[in-house]
C-alpha cells in the first residue's frame, strides 16, 4: 500500500485530504503535519473528519520516508517543500499555484519570482479529465484552482472546436475557498444576507484559465472574469457567456454529451445546476444554452470548491498516478 503524507493538513484543503487518504482503501496515510497546530490530533480539529493522527511539525528529513505527499501550502510557500520533497524522490501533488502557470514572467506579474523554476517542466497541470494520460506518468502534479477547473470543464467542449470568440465569466463561491484563516472579507458579519464581486480583473485563477484554453487550441484574447463572494460554506458556479466565432448552428447538447460521454465525474444537465447538486462530490454538473435573442452561447457549471474544485481532485490525480481506478476513495 502506497504511504502518503499531507503537508498543511490543518486548512480546508488539507484537512479534507487528509480524511480521503484515511478512508482510502489502497493507500496509507501516515503523516499530516501543520505548523500552526503542530501537537493536536486532526480529528480535535476537524471531528468530523475522524483522522486519529497526531499533526506533526513539518520537518521533511524526517517525513520524507513516503511514497507520495499532498502539500496544501500557499503559492511561494509550496514550491520550496515540493522541490525538496522530489529530491527524495516523493511523487507529489501540489495544490498551490506554484506549478499551474508556465510563463515564468506570468507567474512574477500575479505572485512574484518564481522561489523553484526548474520544477516547471516537470510538473502536468492537474485537471484530471483533460490530462488523464499526461497526469498518469507524472510525479510533479500541479491541481488546478477551483475556478478554473469549473471554468474550462465548462468551456472545453467549445475550446477544442474552436468556438469561442470572447467569454466573460461570471463565479460565486463559498466562503470556504478564501481559506481557513478569518478575514474582514469572509468574517460572518460581512458575508450572511450579501453577495460581493471582488479582485475584479486582477484574480490569480484569471491567467490560468486564459493559458488552458489557449493550449486547447482557443483563440480567444484575455478573458473577462468576476469572481463574487456568496454567503455559503462550500460550492461554486460559473456562469460562462460565450460569443462565438461564428454563427454557431451546431447542436450544442451533442458536442458536450460527445465530449463527456465516457467521464464518471461530469453530469450533463438540462437544467442549471446549483450547488447542492454536487456538494461533497468529485462531480462537475454542466447545462449549456442558446440565448436566442443575443446569440450568446451561456455555460453553468457547479463544483464543490473543496472537493472537485481542490482535495478529491488531488486525489484522483494521486489514483491515477500510481494507476489505481480514477474514482477510488473518491466516490
Amino acid at each position: 500500500m502506497p504511504s502518503v503524507a499531507v503537508f498543511g493538513a490543518s486548512g480546508f484543503a488539507g484537512a479534507l485530504a487528509a480524511d480521503l487518504l484515511w478512508r482510502h482503501p489502497s493507500f496509507e496515510l501516515v503523516t499530516v503535519t501543520s505548523r500552526s497546530d503542530s501537537g493536536r490530533r486532526l480529528d480535535d480539529l476537524y471531528p468530523r473528519y475522524r483522522v486519529p493522527l497526531i499533526l506533526e511539525e513539518p520537518d521533511v528529513d524526517a517525513q520524507a520516508g513516503v511514497d507520495a505527499a499532498i502539500v496544501a501550502y500557499p503559492h511561494a510557500a509550496s514550491a520550496g517543500l515540493v522541490a525538496a520533497l522530489r529530491k527524495r524522490g516523493v511523487r507529489v501533488v501540489d495544490l498551490s499555484a506554484d506549478f499551474r502557470l508556465r510563463d515564468l514572467g506570468v507567474y512574477a506579474e500575479h505572485y512574484g519570482q518564481h522561489p523553484e523554476p526548474s520544477l516547471i517542466q516537470e510538473a502536468v497541470y492537474g485537471l484530471t479529465e483533460l490530462r488523464r494520460e499526461e497526469i498518469a506518468g507524472a510525479d510533479l502534479v500541479a491541481n488546478p484552482g477551483c475556478f478554473p477547473t469549473a471554468a474550462l470543464l465548462a468551456l472545453a467542449p467549445l475550446a477544442r472546436a474552436g468556438l469561442i470568440g470572447d467569454v466573460v465569466i461570471d463565479a460565486k463561491t463559498g466562503v470556504s475557498g478564501a481559506g481557513r484563516a478569518a478575514t474582514e472579507t469572509t468574517h460572518f458579519c460581512s458575508v450572511d444576507e450579501n453577495v460581493v464581486a471582488y479582485k475584479v480583473g486582477t484574480h490569480r485563477h484569471t491567467p490560468e484559465i486564459d493559458q488552458e484554453l489557449s493550449l486547447m487550441g482557443s483563440s480567444a484574447g484575455p478573458i473577462t472574469f468576476v469572481p463574487h463572494l456568496v454567503p455559503l460554506d462550500q460550492g461554486e458556479l460559473v456562469s460562462c457567456y460565450v460569443r462565438g466565432t461564428e454563427d454557431v448552428g451546431a447542436d450544442l447538447g451533442e458536442i458536450y454529451a460527445k465530449a463527456y460521454a465516457q467521464e464518471p465525474f461530469i453530469e450533463i444537465a438540462q437544467t442549471p445546476p446549483g450547488v447542492r447538486d454536487v456538494r461533497d462530490t468529485n462531480i462537475c454538473r454542466i447545462s449549456v444554452h442558446r440565448d436566442q435573442r443575443s446569440g450568446l452561447i451561456v455555460v453553468f457549471a457547479a463544483i464543490d470548491n473543496l472537493w472537485k474544485g481542490t482535495s478529491s481532485q488531488a486525489v484522483a490525480n494521486l489514483n491515477l498516478m500510481f494507476g489505481l481506478p480514477e474514482g477510488e476513495g473518491i466516490s
